[in-house]
C-alpha cells in the first residue's frame, strides 16, 4: 500500500523510519518532510494545512493511508475534508476529526471534557476579555504559583507559570485585553499548580478498542538542570523508572479508559493517537493536557521501542481492529538527545551546515528542522537534529546518544548532556 505522512519534524522523520520497515508498506511520501525523511520514502513540497494540494497528491499517487504528524491540520480539520470529499471519503486518516481534536485544540473544551467524565486534573476557571475582572479577583483567591494557559493553539508557547500575584494579574491581561498570543489567548484557562514529575502517556484508539505505546519523559527546558526558558523538547527517555506496572494501572483506569469512553459517551468518533500529559504527584496521576497527536521529541523515543509493525497497528485504528492487533515493546531503554539553532528558543541561526551525521556510531540521526541546499544538509529550524538509540539501560542509552551527538558539527549548535540524569 501507499502511504502519506503530514509533517515536517522529528515526530515525522521517526514515523517515516518506522512506517518504511513494514511489509505493508510499497510507497511512502512524506509532506513536506525534511532532510532526513528523504532516506525513507520521497519528500512532496505541500504545506499540511494545504488540503487541496494534498488531495491532489493523494489521487495521483494513489495513496491509500493518511497518517497525520501535527496538531494543526487535525484541528483544522484535514480528516473531516477527507470525509466530505466524494474522492477521499474511503482513504483512512489516522488522526482524530475536528471535534476529538479540539482536545488539544482548546483547553476549555478539554478541561470541561475531564470535569465531566471524571479524570483527574488541576481545578481552574476559564476567562474572556468581558470577564476580564473576575479573572483578576479569581487570582487574588487562587494560590500560588499559578498558571496560565491560552485556550487555542499558540505554537507551544501559550503556558505560562506565575509566582506572584502581580506577574499573574500583568499576564492575564496581556493576554486577554492586549492578544499576547492572538486569537490563541481570546480565552484564558487559570489553572492551579500541580507538583510532582511529568509523564508522557501515548494510547492509540480506533475509537473504541484502543492499545497503550511505550510511556516517555521529555525534557522542556534549554538549560541543564532543567533551567532556562521552555523549548519545543530537548530530550527524552522510555521506559520511565517510576511509571512500573502499578502506577500504569492507575492511569489506565483513572485515565485512559475514561477518555475513551468520555469519548464515546459524548458522541466523539476518535481515530488516532491521545498524548496524555501527566504529573505524577505523589505516586497519583493528574492529567494536565491532552494533544490529539504524537509528541516530539517523545516519538523519536517511542517509535525504537516499538518492535512490532506500526502500519498494522494504524491499520486497525483505520479498519476499527485495533484490539485485534499484536503490539510488542523492546524492554530496552531509548535515549534521544535534541540538538538545536544556536539562539533557540529565541532567534536561532539558520543556514548553517551540518557535517559529521556518518561518524553516529550506535544512533539514529532524525531530522527536525534541516532541508537540502546542493549536496549540503543545512539547517533550518529550531530544533535540529533528534540523535536515538536503544541500549540495554538508561545509563547506557543516555551516554550512547550524548556522544553520538558530539560527533556532529554545525555552527552554533547546542545540546543538553543531563537528559535522563533525574531518574538514574
Amino acid at each position: 500500500m501507499n502511504i502519506l505522512i503530514l509533517g515536517s519534524g522529528g515526530r515525522e522523520s521517526a514515523f517515516a523510519w518506522k512506517v518504511a520497515q513494514s511489509a505493508h508498506c510499497d510507497k511512502l511520501f512524506i509532506a513536506p518532510g525534511n532532510a532526513g525523511t528523504t532516506q525513507y520514502g520521497t519528500n512532496v513540497n505541500i504545506k499540511v494545512t494545504d488540503f487541496e494540494g494534498i488531495k491532489a497528491l493523494v489521487l495521483k499517487e494513489d495513496i491509500n493511508l493518511v497518517l497525520v504528524g501535527p496538531e494543526e491540520p487535525l484541528v483544522k480539520g484535514v480528516h473531516d475534508f477527507f470525509l466530505a470529499d466524494e474522492q477521499l471519503k474511503n482513504i483512512p486518516v489516522v488522526g482524530p476529526q475536528q471535534e476529538g481534536a479540539q482536545l488539544e485544540g482548546s483547553k476549555d473544551f478539554s478541561k470541561q471534557f475531564m470535569e465531566r467524565h471524571n479524570i483527574p486534573t488541576a481545578a481552574y476557571r476559564t476567562f474572556t476579555k468581558d470577564t476580564l475582572q473576575d479573572g483578576l479577583t479569581y487570582l487574588a483567591t487562587a494560590g500560588l504559583p499559578v498558571v496560565l494557559k491560552a485556550d487555542g493553539l499558540a505554537a507551544g508557547k501559550g503556558v505560562l507559570i506565575c509566582l506572584s500575584l502581580e506577574e499573574a494579574q500583568t499576564e492575564l491581561t496581556a493576554m486577554l485585553a492586549d492578544a499576547k498570543f492572538g486569537e490563541a489567548s481570546s480565552r484564558v484557562v487559570v489553572e492551579q499548580f500541580l507538583t510532582g514529575i511529568e509523564l508522557s502517556v501515548f494510547v492509540m484508539t480506533d475509537g473504541n478498542s484502543y492499545k497503550i505505546l511505550p510511556e516517555a519523559k521529555d525534557y522542556k527546558r534549554i538549560g541543564e538542570g532543567d533551567t532556562g526558558l521552555n523549548t519545543g523538547g530537548m530530550g527524552s527517555i522510555s521506559p520511565v523508572p517510576f511509571a512500573d506496572a502499578a502506577y500504569m494501572k492507575k492511569v489506565e483506569e483513572r485515565v485512559i479508559i475514561p477518555t475513551i469512553e468520555g469519548l464515546k459517551k459524548d458522541g466523539i468518533l476518535y481515530k488516532g493517537f491521545i498524548f496524555i500529559g501527566l504529573m505524577n504527584s505523589n505516586g497519583e496521576p493528574w492529567v494536565i493536557e491532552y494533544n490529539c497527536r504524537m509528541g516530539d521529541p517523545e516519538t523519536e523515543s517511542v517509535m525504537r521501542r516499538i518492535d512490532s509493525d506500526f502500519v498494522d497497528l494504524l491499520l486497525g485504528v483505520a479498519e476499527g481492529n485495533l484490539n485485534e492487533k499484536e503490539i510488542i515493546i523492546s524492554p530496552k531503554t531509548a535515549a534521544t538527545v535534541v540538538m538545536v539553532a544556536g539562539g533557540y528558543p529565541g532567534e536561532y541561526l539558520k543556514n548553517k551546515v551540518i557535517t559529521g551525521t556518518e561518524n553516529v556510531r550506535d544512533s539514529i540521526v532524525f531530522h527536525a528542522g534541516t532541508s537540502m541546499d546542493g549536496n549540503d544538509v543545512i539547517t533550518t529550524g529550531g530544533r535540529v537534529l533528534a540523535i536515538t538509540t536503544v541500549q540495554d539501560d538508561m545509563f547506557s542509552a543516555l551516554q550512547q546518544a550524548t556522544a553520538d551527538a558530539s560527533r556532529i558539527y554545525y555552527d552554533g549548535m547546542y545540546f543538553r548532556k543531563d537528559i535522563g540524569f533525574d531518574l538514574l
